[in-house]
């Protein structure tokens, strides 16, 4: 087994081992030009000299990518070991990984990806007959890049709709087919974003889209009003009818769908990403109005099922960890609502099954399953394989048997079928990554903040793993949007487990995992909370000797990229290591881009008041920045990134090098084709954590021996 060792050359300071690694060389970093741009806000001017940066089309900023590119690549490439870490990831990811079946019409589909492919592989069968190919994305590019980003059957099964993204774009291009012979109806449907496809029989379905931003900002281009719009099928795109949205209601996000007996069609609109207003449309009524159910914006609501004109809601009115209500749809205002599953101290998210409820709750941070019935009486707990992630159980009304997924940060994923008139579940298909979760364990901590608020974290290693204050330790955290962060298997992680490292994980405020009282304590004026919660986390697994400041990496994405580059800015004596990935860093101009201004709930805007701007102003990562010897950084975004625009990386990677006192790199990694994540190819995967680990290795001054 290979190990992490220390470099033979080092120094003895403070009773630490600090590696010196001194063969690495970077290259210059790229003259980034400097504009003279300055914003004024409440009478104080703010000076914006990346500004240029932001015109991502540009030839000057593809340039200025091209040789930030040229650097990194020139230093992560004389890292002797980063190909052997992208071998390794290799041999891990070379495993069959399967979705659950779920059962459209006469087939049953399922994902599948042999182990390397690009994209994974819907399949279908009959029964217990032979599995077929359905849809090959990899088949969609010749590098793929091009990949499904979700598939909708019409209520027989006999017509599907499936979108693709092209380079990991939120743009979406929709192909509707027939599934017996896979023959393509109609023409393509094209732009279309943040949305679901809802059949309505088989003559037509819903949908929602933007209009597309002018040509040259594509991707960066403020999407402002949600409009949705149905289609019948074999005409033109052009004269779909808009059902809602647009100069008459004016909203940011609109989302709908039906139904299962496609009875009432359900219509969520909202202004930011929390909390929306609810609207049914009875379909069973020719000509029917549509009939506001919740005309706020202060919660969050949904139909889950109904039975006839009894609608089933899943709603956090009055109670902020969610619960289910009914109300006859001939009355459906709050006031009517009854309590079907009350509210309990525990967050709750539902699906429903074989004329089932469950019941998914989080218990500080982990999964909890109990089955009712429809008249709202607890049938059983569901016992599930240990204390983790369990995800799925719905199915439609007439199934016997569904499936769910359990996962913990130890136990690769595993999908169960489970039996819903006896509660049996047994093991449908088991991950046979090459990995022995009997070797490590799992333990949740409770720490407390700066302000004494107790916060949990789940810390992952080797069994037998010394806490000598040496051990390499990746710290991941998200913090923001309600999002909760459970427990799930990485096979990235592998590699920094099975070398005596550690990983982290804490549930910061702002997220999700103890409901919406948890979420506001970490939006607007209280942003800093997060951050607080964040570096607490590092002090405390400083202090219990899991790692030291030398051996600690601290890594988050999108609103986790904020997270990362607002803690290095406020501390950059906490870590070695820093990964801030496709990260909100320009908090003065975030909602100037795409569906930017959606995330004003979380964040507030440089607009809404002198103090709101102070506020963002002190922790916005780009302008926070001053020279200081921060730690090694290496930046990641990517050139099709339209949700949280590279320009924000862009940004704050000038000004980081700019300002970097230390000797320690501040590398920027662009990928090429790919966007915020969704649909990247497995290539690109393998490549970016190689990289990851390579740059984290390298930088603590340890090494594959």
């Amino acid at each position: 087994m290979k190990k992490l060792t220390l470099f033979v050359l080092s120094v003895i300071t403070g009773g630490y081992t600090f590696a010196q690694n001194m063969n690495i060389k970077t290259l210059p970093y790229p003259q980034t030009k400097k504009v003279d741009t300055v914003d004024t806000y409440f009478g104080i001017a703010v000076p914006d000299p990346y500004r240029w940066l932001e015109n991502d089309q540009a030839a000057d900023t593809k340039a200025w990518v091209k040789e930030e590119n040229k650097v990194t690549q020139d230093y992560l490439g004389q890292i002797p070991y980063r190909d052997a870490i992208h071998k390794r990831l290799e041999v891990l990811w070379n495993y069959e990984k399967y979705s659950a079946p779920f059962k459209e019409g006469k087939y049953t589909y399922f994902y599948k990806n042999d182990g390397l492919q690009s994209q994974a592989v819907l399949w279908r069968q009959i029964g217990d007959g032979t599995p077929e190919i359905f849809l090959d994305p990899n088949t969609f590019s010749t590098d793929g890049t091009t990949s499904m980003q979700g598939i909708d059957f019409t209520k027989d099964g006999s017509m599907a709709a499936y979108q693709i993204s092209e380079g990991g774009s939120d743009w979406r291009k929709v192909i509707i087919l027939k599934t017996a012979d896979k023959s393509i109806i109609g023409d393509t449907l094209r732009d279309l974003k943040f949305t679901g496809i809802a059949w309505k029989g088989n003559e037509g379905f819903y949908y929602s889209t933007y209009d597309k931003p002018k040509v040259g900002s594509q991707l960066s281009g403020m999407t402002q009003y949600h409009k949705l719009y149905y289609h019948v099928l074999g005409t033109p795109q052009s004269q779909d009818k808009l059902v809602f949205g647009g100069e008459q209601t004016p909203r940011r996000y609109i989302g709908a769908y039906l139904t299962e007996d496609q009875r009432f069609l359900v219509i969520s609109a909202a202004t930011t990403t929390t909390g929306n207003e609810l609207y049914i449309q009875d379909l069973s009524k020719p000509g029917s109005e549509i009939v506001n159910v919740v005309n706020n914006f202060d919660n969050q609501h949904g139909v889950i099922d109904n039975v006839g004109s009894k609608l089933y809601i899943l709603t956090n009115l009055y109670t902020p960890n969610f619960k289910v209500v009914t109300v006859d749809a001939s009355n459906p205002k709050p006031i009517n609502w009854k309590d079907l599953i009350p509210g309990t101290k525990n967050v709750l998210t539902v699906s429903t099954g074989g004329g089932k409820i469950f019941a998914e709750y989080l218990k500080d941070a982990t999964s909890f399953v109990q089955q009712y019935n429809m008249d709202g009486k607890l049938e059983r707990n569901i016992e599930l394989p240990g204390i983790g992630s369990a995800g799925g159980f719905g199915t439609k009304k007439e199934e016997k048997e569904t499936y769910y997924t359990f996962t913990n940060y130890v136990y690769p994923p595993t999908i169960f079928k489970y039996d819903i008139a006896t509660g049996q579940s047994t093991v449908y298909k088991k991950a046979n990554v090459k990995f022995d979760p009997t070797q490590y364990e799992s333990k949740q901590v409770f720490y407390k903040s700066k302000d004494g608020t107790k916060i949990p974290m789940i810390i992952t290693y080797k069994k037998g793993t010394v806490m000598n204050g040496k051990n390499p330790l990746l710290l991941y955290a998200y913090g923001g949007f309600g999002v909760n962060l459970t427990p799930a298997f990485s096979t990235s992680n592998i590699v920094l487990l099975e070398h005596g490292g550690i990983y982290a994980v804490p549930n910061l405020r702002g997220g999700g995992e103890y409901g919406e009282t948890w979420h506001k304590a970490g939006i607007k004026m209280k942003k800093q909370n997060v951050f607080d919660d964040f570096i607490a986390a590092a002090e405390y697994l400083i202090a219990n000797k899991y790692t030291s400041k030398d051996y600690l990496a601290i890594s988050g994405g999108s609103n986790g990229g904020l997270l990362i580059g607002a803690v290095m800015t406020q501390r950059p004596d906490l870590c070695k290591v820093a990964f801030p990935a496709v990260g909100v860093m320009d908090m003065l101009r975030y909602n100037q881009f795409t569906a930017g201004a959606g995330w004003s709930y979380d964040y507030g805007t440089a607009q809404d008041s002198k103090e709101m701007f102070e506020y963002l102003y002190n922790y916005s990562p780009y302008h926070a920045l001053k020279p200081a010897d921060y730690p090694a950084t290496m930046v990641t975004t990517a050139d099709h990134d339209d949700r949280v625009v590279p320009a924000h990386s862009f940004k704050f990677g000038s000004r980081l090098q700019e300002y970097q006192q230390g000797k320690a790199p501040v590398l920027i990694r662009i990928e090429t084709k790919a966007g915020h994540g969704a649909g990247q190819s497995t290539a690109q995967i393998i490549s970016g954590q190689a990289d990851k680990w390579a740059f984290m290795f390298q930088n603590m001054g340890l090494d594959w021996k």
